[in-house]
């Protein structure tokens, strides 16, 4: 709830900054609300894949160099 209420007073400002009011800031702020949703979800739905796959990646990166293979924590 801390970062909702966050999320309203950064838009609210911004809104004050560009002149905007009313309709506008409601706008602005179910526009950002959706980004946020929707990055949400996508962390939450994709999270251990990337994870899996950023291991993959930094230990393929760790071994490159033709050396014993390191042990690299996931």
């Amino acid at each position: 709830m801390a970062a909702l209420t966050a999320l309203r007073s950064t838009v609210a400002r911004i809104a004050r900054r560009l002149g905007e009011t009313g309709a506008s800031l409601v706008e602005y702020t179910l526009l950002v609300a959706l980004i946020a949703a929707v990055a949400i979800g996508a962390i939450g739905f994709l999270g251990d894949e990337a994870e899996s796959t950023m291991c993959n990646t930094g230990t393929a990166i760790a071994n490159a160099d033709g050396t014993p293979p390191a042990s690299v924590p996931c």
